[in-house]
């Protein structure tokens, strides 16, 4: 039982230290803040624009992935099946089309540094000044 909460106790420190907690970023030329509502709609497709009406160019963490769950979950409500559902019905109607998905935080990153309309969202520990953050769920 003691290596058990040992085990427990060790697994929650050190994730604890890998993921500091998700936050939405854009290009530093990119608005300064976003409300909750805002990144929901731009990231369910219901919304394609930023405040200042450019078009965004919204990314998506890989699938399954830790930080796209503890997004999603703080940000839209949905879980990683509920937002393939989602997707894969407007898709098949033709009235939407899932956010491109790049894998790793540091191209997702040097994505949002080089196009001025991106959107993403990565661990806060990753922020640097490439990059502005616009919203912490």
């Amino acid at each position: 039982m003691k290596l058990l909460a040992k085990v427990a106790l060790t697994a929650a420190l050190i994730s604890g230290v890998a993921q500091a907690g998700v936050v939405v970023i854009v290009n530093p030329t990119g608005p300064d803040s976003l409300s909750k509502a805002q990144v929901s709609k731009l990231y369910l497709g219901k919304s394609k624009k930023l405040p200042n009406g450019a078009k965004a160019q919204v990314i998506e963490q890989a699938s399954g992935s830790a930080i796209r769950g503890e997004f999603h979950g703080g940000v839209t409500g949905k879980s990683d099946s509920q937002l393939q559902a989602y997707w894969s019905r407007l898709v098949f109607t033709g009235k939407g089309k899932p956010p491109k998905t790049i894998g790793s935080s540091s191209l997702i990153k040097s994505q949002v540094a080089s196009h001025a309309n991106a959107i993403a969202y990565i661990d806060s520990s990753e922020v640097d000044d490439s990059v502005k953050v616009v919203f912490t769920p």
